[in-house]
């Protein structure tokens, strides 16, 4: 089985948020399952110079973005067993900005038709024509209508197509006027792609492709609602007969408590005592009151509205006179980077802030936290609470997506859970449900038999990416 893996980010190239986890993870895990899978992507001018220097040119050819005709130049490298392409054109992905921020230009539409109608030509020039061909996110919405319409011949059109949505807040939503200027599609196709007035590229992926997925199973029923639907729950639910939910794993060798080089002590599910040394030191080195008994609740997030900071900020004073200390790393919004710089200014001995991202200082928190706070409104997956639950951190979340498929809530009956968890978007019930776990991690014979499930719980890529194939393959019966 073939397959093309068409995305906008992947790590170790460029990553601004999960997508660019699974954009590396999923294909790897795949091409180890027997696929022949190969993922294409832009080449952004701030991809690593080190590996830029392993990419070899493949072939330069046109490409047409309505009237313009565009250079485009593919290039490959190998990494971790799978082929990874590469889309060059400087004119539109040669940004002049920090490595986080490779969307939000005035030209998204036509930098990203450009990728698309690249991605589409690099199948004939590599002479490689996949099985499947998995889209991701907006950024790759619009490929199945012009597989339809534009390469509609020869071996395309034995081509399936798989589109993944990751966030459906993210949709890629332009003016009207791109229809001629930049797409060039048949007017009768404009009411599958229509949106408000104008044009959504997330629709088209919806519309066009063979089947649609999401990343939790949770998620692929919430957005058919009006309230999670984000203006396209309608038409999901239209199209559910064809909307699968396969939950995100996470990459065990790079998540790794017994070999991780960025933690302070190694520690594995059969070593649980270990963990508290990368406590201690993490207090000290932080200035934080250094002491094992005072629970430590870790936030490594996206400073956001989406990730239920509203919650903790209507809380937040309640919080500090508990007997815990929280420590945060993100970057986002002023008002939730004000509401923690306050708060750790107020009480630097319980409360530590960096308004940063430092994939480094992330791995320490997740090594050295007792629980993890993640009161989302809304989630797809999460890619927070499964390196959480690997590192032996308790997921304290909002019931929501794929946190409600993936941490099961304490039963203090049956001993039974990997995390805690509650139902509404409420800030005095995540506030009780903060409370219940320090409770609970004072009871150390209890909270370390919690510890030891969250440690043993499997959201590996090796069990998800099976589903993924055995979609692939029914597809291709």
């Amino acid at each position: 089985m073939k397959v093309l893996f068409a995305t906008a980010e992947c790590w170790p190239f460029v990553k601004t948020g999960g997508l660019g986890d699974v954009s590396y993870a999923l294909p790897k895990t795949l091409k180890k399952q027997g696929v022949d899978i190969r993922v294409i992507l832009p080449k952004y001018s701030t991809i690593p110079n080190y590996l830029k220097e392993n990419l070899k040119e493949v072939a330069v050819f046109s490409v047409n973005v309505g009237w313009r005709n565009q250079y485009c130049g593919l290039l490959e490298t190998e990494l971790d067993g799978v082929k990874f392409y590469f889309i060059d054109n400087e004119y539109y992905f040669k940004r002049e900005c920090e490595s986080s921020y490779i969307y939000g230009f005035g030209d998204d539409c036509e930098r990203y038709t450009f990728f698309n109608h690249a991605v589409l030509k690099s199948i004939e020039i590599l002479n490689f024509y996949p099985d499947i061909l998995q889209l991701n996110d907006w950024h790759t919405g619009i490929m199945p209508l012009l597989l339809k319409e534009k390469y509609n011949f020869g071996k395309y059109k034995d081509i399936k197509t798989v589109y993944t949505i990751h966030n459906l807040q993210y949709q890629g939503v332009f003016s009207k006027n791109v229809v001629g200027d930049i797409l060039d599609i048949d007017n009768n196709n404009f009411y599958s792609i229509e949106y408000f007035g104008g044009i959504n590229f997330m629709k088209a992926g919806i519309n066009f492709s063979n089947m649609v997925t999401t990343v939790s199973k949770n998620y692929a029923q919430e957005i058919q609602t009006d309230f999670y639907g984000e203006s396209l729950g309608g038409l999901l639910k239209f199209n559910n007969h064809k909307l699968r939910g396969i939950l995100n794993g996470i990459d065990y060798d790079i998540n790794n408590p017994k070999t991780d080089k960025e933690i302070f002590v190694n520690y594995d599910k059969d070593s649980i005592e270990n963990k508290k040394q990368n406590k201690l030191k993490l207090q000290s080195l932080l200035g934080l009151e250094v002491n094992e008994n005072i629970p430590m609740i870790g936030i490594v997030s996206r400073l956001v509205s989406q990730k239920g900071l509203d919650l903790i900020s209507c809380v937040m004073p309640q919080i500090m006179k508990q007997n815990v200390q929280l420590v945060v790393l993100g970057t986002g919004e002023q008002r939730y980077e004000s509401m923690f710089s306050h708060f750790a200014y107020e009480n630097p001995r319980k409360l530590y802030a960096s308004m940063t991202f430092d994939s480094s200082f992330a791995q320490k928190i997740y090594a050295s936290s007792d629980m993890f706070l993640m009161p989302s409104l809304f989630e797809p997956c999460g890619i927070g609470q499964l390196i959480a639950m690997r590192y032996g951190t308790l997921p304290i979340v909002r019931e929501t997506g794929g946190l409600k498929d993936t941490v099961i809530p304490y039963n203090e009956y049956t001993g039974c859970g990997n995390g805690f968890s509650f139902a509404n978007y409420n800030a005095h019930e995540m506030l009780d449900i903060i409370n219940y776990a320090i409770s609970v991690f004072n009871n150390k014979e209890r909270f370390n038999k919690l510890v030891f499930n969250a440690m043993s719980t499997d959201n590996s890529w090796e069990k998800y990416a099976k589903e993924y194939k055995s979609l692939y393959e029914s597809m291709c019966k």
